[in-house]
């Protein structure tokens, strides 16, 4: 699973206050009959769009742009453009900030002839909502700051060729071998919690971008390795549709895994099991990662039946003293056979969590205790060492708990997973 960190970006909390207006304007369209109801703010001299509800349709409406003095759109808002057929704006009001002074203006807009109404009445529940929004928009106008701070952030760090990345060695148990790395991103602080960063990427619309040269970078050092070892990079489903697989190199067939996370949503859609199918065509296995962890990450396994199964560190930390995990465990060992695959336990940090992953029947795995991220040449040229060190540990687990490990894993009918 990829770690992410940055303090500066992954410190920011975007607040509530865009789901409120949101549920505001939401309203307004309704009661009004329009389109599209909008909130911009007045900046330098300019209207900036800041939240939209409703089908824009055609319209050139998106968060963040600016509206200038000769847009059309910006005489649609301020309600001065009643040319026939025109984008027309049937109300509209300023949005006053709790000192008194404009922070913009709420608009509805529509391109259909609108049915006679009590303007009055319309105008009247429009300043309405736009009092409602006074107690709104400080929260909106923070988040907006905190936005346009985190884009800076990422575009200066996707300018400057994105994050480091390191590789963690993945084992085979049986003998300790490392048969693949798996990329991980590094960001200039590491004391914030990973998965924020490119959540927060996401929110200005970076998320793609930020993966993209991610996984750039770590496919350079594909040539570099041992012929035995294969690649693993992280890739969110949104990125793997958007034209990533006609930008894999030639050399990543048989060599590259791609692993689909499953930190936003995963429809059913054909577009991402085609753009799996294309994998498969040109030699690139899948692996799905979090596995374990809920409803969401069975759900993928099901439509994707990938080659490897990443069971999550959540499951791993403390399986050895609990039977619910190890359950757990041996029935993905039991699924993997079931569809051809194989699994990988990730996040395994104690000799004992080691033995009763053994115990479960997984083949490979990957965690601090056996290999911590690094750059490539130093994970295979460290390899026999931490080997060794992670056999010696794991022989070392007491009889007592290794026999209980047995006798569940037994109990749980598992086998080893398929090699590959």
């Amino acid at each position: 699973m990829t770690e992410w960190a940055l303090e500066s970006v992954a410190a920011v909390q975007l607040p509530q206050a865009e789901t409120i207006v949101a549920d505001l304007l939401d309203i307004l369209r309704r009661q009004l009959d329009v389109d599209v109801a909008v909130l911009a703010r007045s900046e330098q001299g300019e209207l900036v769009v800041q939240v939209i509800r409703g089908d824009p349709g055609s319209l050139d409406l998106t968060p963040g742009v600016p509206l200038t003095r000769d847009s059309g759109l910006l005489a649609s808002l301020l309600g001065g453009d009643t040319r026939p057929g025109a984008v027309r704006s049937t109300a509209s009001a300023p949005v006053f900030d709790s000192d008194g002074g404009i922070y913009g203006v709420l608009a509805c807009l529509t391109t259909r002839p609108h049915p006679a109404r009590n303007a009055a009445r319309d105008e009247r529940f429009l300043r309405l909502m736009a009092a409602f929004l006074t107690d709104s928009v400080l929260d909106l106008q923070e988040m907006w700051t905190r936005r346009r701070r985190v884009w800076q952030e990422v575009s200066d760090l996707i300018d400057d060729g994105g994050p480091q990345v390191v590789f963690q060695p993945i084992l085979r148990l049986s003998d300790r071998r490392i048969v693949g790395l798996e990329a991980l991103s590094r960001f200039p602080d590491l004391t914030a919690a990973p998965q924020h960063w490119y959540a927060n990427a996401a929110t200005v619309g970076l998320a793609t971008e930020l993966e993209r040269i991610a996984i750039h970078g770590a496919l350079r050092v594909l040539p570099m390795l041992p012929p035995h070892l294969t690649l693993t990079v992280n890739v969110s489903p949104s990125t793997l549709v958007a034209g990533l697989v006609d930008a894999l190199p030639p050399v990543a067939a048989g060599r590259l895994v791609m692993e689909i996370t499953e930190h936003e949503h995963i429809s059913d859609d054909q577009e991402l099991l085609s753009t799996v199918g294309e994998l498969r065509a040109r030699g690139i296995r899948v692996a799905i990662d979090d596995i374990g962890t809920g409803y969401a990450g069975l759900a993928q396994l099901l439509r994707l039946r990938p080659e490897i199964i990443k069971l999550d560190g959540v499951i791993t930390r403390g399986i050895d003293t609990d039977a619910a995990r190890r359950a757990i465990a041996a029935g993905l060992v039991e699924v993997a056979r079931e569809i051809g695959g194989r699994v990988v336990a990730e996040g395994i940090e104690t000799p004992r969590e080691l033995a009763t992953v053994e115990a479960a029947g997984i083949g490979y795995g990957q965690g601090f205790l056996l290999g911590r991220p690094a750059p490539a040449s130093e994970v295979t040229q460290g390899a026999a060492t931490t080997a060794a060190t992670a056999a010696t540990a794991a022989t070392a687990a007491t009889a007592a708990t290794a026999a209980r490990i047995a006798e569940g894993a037994t109990a749980a009918g598992s086998a080893p997973a398929s090699q590959a």
